[in-house]
Formats: C-alpha cells, sequence, structure tokens
C-alpha cells in the first residue's frame, strides 16, 4: 500500500553554541507601507489593523554638544494607526523570518494616544495567529504578560509600573528555555516567569484597541535553530564518513512541493526533487542509480507510525565489485539508524 507524505510537524530543538543578531532597521522601508518582512492580522474583534512606517520624532542619540542644537529629529518609525475602539482588539505586526527559541528581544516604543487604551507591546514564540506570548506596556501604569492559546487570552501577569505616554521606553524580552524575563528601561519589572506552552516561534509587536503607538531600535540576539532534520544529516555524516553527500527530502507548510530540507552542502537546501526523489515517495520503494565516481540510493524515510514523511538519498563512495545489493546493503542500517532517531523526535522542521 502507498502511503502519502503529510506535512512534517512540530519540531525537536537544538540551540547551536554561536549566538547571532536580527535588526529591524525600519529607516530602509518605504514611508506609508508596512515594513517588508512582515505581516498583520488581529485577534478579537474590530477591522485590520493600520501598520506603517512614519515620520517621527526621536530623541538624539547624544545629548546636545552645541547651543541651540536640537534634542530631536525626525527619522522613519514602525506605527501602528487605527483607532478602533473594540474591546479585545489586538493590532498585530510580525516578522515571517525566523523563529527564536532563546533570545533577547528588544525595542524602544512610543504610546502616542489612545481613549480605550493606551497600549504597546510585542509577541514572541508565536505558532500561529491564535497562539503566543505577549508582554505589553500601559501608559495608565502597568506592565503585562499574558499568551492567547486557541484565540482565547489567559489571565495577565504583571505589576503596576510607570509609563509615560508621549515618551520613549525600551522594552526587552529574554527567553531561555521555559524562563520569561522582562525589563523595562533596563529594570526587572516581572518577577521570572516560568511557562512550557511555547517552546519556539516568530516574534512581533502588538497595540490594543485604539491605541497608537510607535517603535523603533528592534532587535532579536538568539541563538540559531537547529531542526531534526539537519540534526539528523550531520549526525549520520559523522558516523558514516564515507559518504559524499546526503540529502534529505520533505515537504512543508510553507513548500507543499517535495523539496531538499537539510544536506551535506547547506547551499543544497531548498532544491527541487527531481523525479527520482519524487518517485520514491510515490512508489515507497527504494531506488539505485549511479553517477560518475558515485553510487546512488535513495530511499523512503519512515516515522513511528511506518508512514513515510521523507525522502533519503546516500551518495556513496564505489568500490571494486559494487552492485545494487551491496549498495543498499550497506546504507539499510543506517536508514534504520535515522528512523529510529526519528521515532523519538516529533518531526523534521519548524513548520
Amino acid at each position: 500500500m502507498k502511503r502519502s507524505l503529510g506535512f512534517v510537524g512540530a519540531v525537536l530543538l537544538v540551540l547551536s553554541c554561536r549566538a547571532a543578531e536580527r535588526v529591524f532597521n525600519f529607516t530602509t522601508n518605504t514611508v506609508g507601507k508596512p515594513p517588508e518582512g512582515f505581516q498583520t492580522f488581529v485577534v478579537g474583534k474590530g477591522p485590520a489593523p493600520d501598520w506603517q512606517i512614519i515620520q517621527s520624532e526621536v530623541p538624539s542619540q547624544f545629548a546636545p554638544l552645541i547651543q541651540d542644537r536640537p534634542a530631536t529629529y525626525k527619522m522613519p518609525v514602525l506605527a501602528q494607526l487605527s483607532k478602533d475602539p473594540a474591546d479585545e482588539r489586538f493590532p498585530v505586526l510580525y516578522f515571517t523570518g525566523e523563529r527564536y527559541g532563546d533570545f533577547t528581544f528588544t525595542t524602544r516604543f512610543r504610546i502616542v494616544s489612545g481613549i480605550v487604551e493606551q497600549i504597546a507591546g510585542v509577541v514572541f514564540r508565536m505558532q500561529d495567529e491564535r497562539n503566543f506570548y505577549v508582554v505589553r506596556a500601559s501608559a495608565r501604569g502597568n506592565i503585562r504578560f499574558y499568551k492567547f492559546v486557541d484565540g482565547q487570552r489567559t489571565t495577565p501577569i504583571g505589576n503596576d509600573v510607570p509609563v509615560r505616554k508621549g515618551e520613549w521606553h525600551e522594552l526587552t524580552v529574554s527567553t531561555v528555555a521555559n524562563k520569561i524575563d522582562v525589563l523595562l528601561d533596563g529594570k526587572t519589572v516581572i518577577p521570572t516567569l516560568t511557562d512550557n506552552s511555547f517552546q519556539f516561534g516568530r516574534v512581533g509587536f502588538m497595540t490594543k484597541s485604539d491605541s497608537v503607538s510607535e517603535f523603533l531600535g528592534a532587535k532579536v540576539v538568539y541563538q540559531p535553530l537547529v531542526t531534526v532534520a539537519e540534526q539528523l544529516v550531520q549526525e549520520t555524516l559523522r558516523r558514516q564518513s564515507r559518504l559524499r553527500n546526503l540529502r534529505l527530502y520533505a515537504k512543508t507548510a510553507s513548500r507543499p512541493e517535495l523539496h531538499v530540507i537539510a544536506a551535506k552542502d547547506p547551499s543544497e537546501i531548498g532544491m527541487p526533487a527531481t523525479e527520482v526523489e519524487n518517485g520514491v515517495l510515490e512508489s515507497n520503494e527504494t531506488y539505485f542509480g549511479k553517477a560518475e565516481k558515485e553510487f546512488l540510493v535513495t530511499c523512503p524515510l519512515r516515522d513511528r507510525n511506518g508512514e513515510v514523511v521523507a525522502v533519503v538519498k546516500f551518495m556513496l563512495e564505489p568500490f571494486t565489485g559494487q552492485t545494487e545489493k551491496n549498495a543498499v546493503a550497506r546504507v539499510t542500517p543506517t536508514l534504520r539508524w535515522m528512523e529510529g532517531r526519528l521515532a523519538t523526535a516529533e518531526g523534521l522542521t519548524g513548520e
């Protein structure tokens, strides 16, 4: 019986040792439009939000050094401008790029106006439009943490702290495993939180109801995530030094055709599958082939339930007397080992 390849599920996360940094430089974006690489949505009631880049007065990075030198200057900032007063309306703008597990997300914000609410905040470890964490500050004098689970907001946790409307503040959220720390203007404002709901996800910005707020100077310092697929390829190559190359093909939610999701050569990630890999997927059978100075064995990879979740291409160094039968025999123990590793994980990619 043929088995189909469904979308790969959750992800086992492994952190690399070297930190990376993503800076959101809104000055390079077009004024009057949302920043590139971001998408918007609303949680709750009300119309769509109005996130766009605007010119705004911001403090000079340096104190005035000469008389009459202005202490502020105009520059592009991110703003949420819609003023719909609907209660439980949460405009969100999120970055569609990397997902983050352990990270420090810092942004400066200014609450400009609002009658029903005066709020600015960030979303993080966002799974989708119904599941994510929130930290937000209110000019009514408080800071709160809560989460949305299946679109429902949990009870807020936080403290009363001064947040002056019209002034720029700095908000920082740091996560390590299930620990969450929140700082406002460099000071801890909520005791370290512990929550196991979301282990990784995207980051973004949020307001509430009719709040008009601005953001600038946003960045994420993070530990890059390594997917199960990438880890599986790396470990296999360490175990089998005679493999010339190894590619792992699968379908993902963002790209439903079969393509390379991990390989010895990272530049091959994203490469589309050929008729051979698609044929192995459809037939659920191993394929043997030859190329110049190497033998190719392409196999279906099965999960703990016996369902095909990927296709593996082994590229072997030839030896005298090499045949199709003994080439397949050479990779079979490695294939079974890979399936055993996969049985203890929850998926191959972060989608």
